[in-house]
């Protein structure tokens, strides 16, 4: 477990053991989001990294005639 200091202008530094861990690059973005209390740092994958993602998904479902 890290321990960091928010600056006067509310920020922080992620360390870099973090960092490597999670293989974060600078510039990258991350989601806070708190939960009871506590903020979860997620990091944002990058759009093209999903391209792809739902490749050899059935999309075989039946329709009504009037739908396309």
């Amino acid at each position: 477990m890290e321990t960091v200091k928010i600056s006067p202008k509310f920020q922080v530094v992620i360390p870099a053991k973090v960092r490597k861990s999670l293989n974060l690059k600078a510039g990258q973005r991350v989601r806070m989001i708190p939960i009871d209390g506590k903020i979860e740092v997620v990091p944002v994958p990058e759009a093209k990294s999903l391209r792809g993602f739902a490749k050899g998904i059935d999309t075989s479902i039946e329709r009504e005639e009037d739908r396309f």
